[in-house]
This record gives C-alpha cells, structure tokens and sequence, in this order.
C-alpha cells in the first residue's frame, strides 16, 4: 500500500516545518516525498507526504513519530491520511 498524508501549513511556518519533516521522514526508514502545491490561499500551503510500499504496521508508527517530533504547533489543522493499494492486473 502507498500512504499519502496532506495538511495545510502557514506560509511564515513553511521554512520551519520543512527540515523537521524531512528529519521525520528519515527517522521513520522508508523512502519517502514531500510535497506542496504550487498555490497559497489564505496564506495556507498545501503539503503531502508520499510513503510507497509500506507495510500494515506503518501508519501507526508514523503517527507515533509525528507525535515525537511535535509538528502540531507548525500545521493547521489536521493532518489527514489515505491509503491507496495496486489495482490487480488482469489475466
């Protein structure tokens, strides 16, 4: 399954929060992406993170080292999760 997780960050908190991200995604031992969405509104960036093939146990332990880095105070809002699997090929 591929895991891709999207939140909304205050554009004064961007070069704050992104070495902390990418020091998370590091910690965590999985080849990882951030990205942003080109446009701000309201003075908001949309930022995801891509996780590919991981493994059941893995949105539990990213949640885990969230909580430990303390990211809350530099994102608004929540951040929000979805799973995506492989369509099956077809015989």
């Amino acid at each position: 399954m591929d895991l891709y997780v999207y939140y909304k960050v205050r554009e004064a908190d961007a070069p704050s929060l992104a070495p902390r991200v990418r020091a998370l995604q590091a910690r965590v031992g999985v080849p990882a992406q951030l990205k942003r969405r080109p446009d701000v509104r309201d003075g908001l960036q949309t930022w995801m993170e891509i996780y590919p093939a991981v493994g059941d146990g893995f949105p539990a332990r990213l949640d885990a080292a969230v909580r430990e880095a303390g990211l809350e105070g530099l994102i608004e809002g929540e951040r929000r999760a979805e799973i995506f699997t492989d369509l099956p090929t077809c015989a």
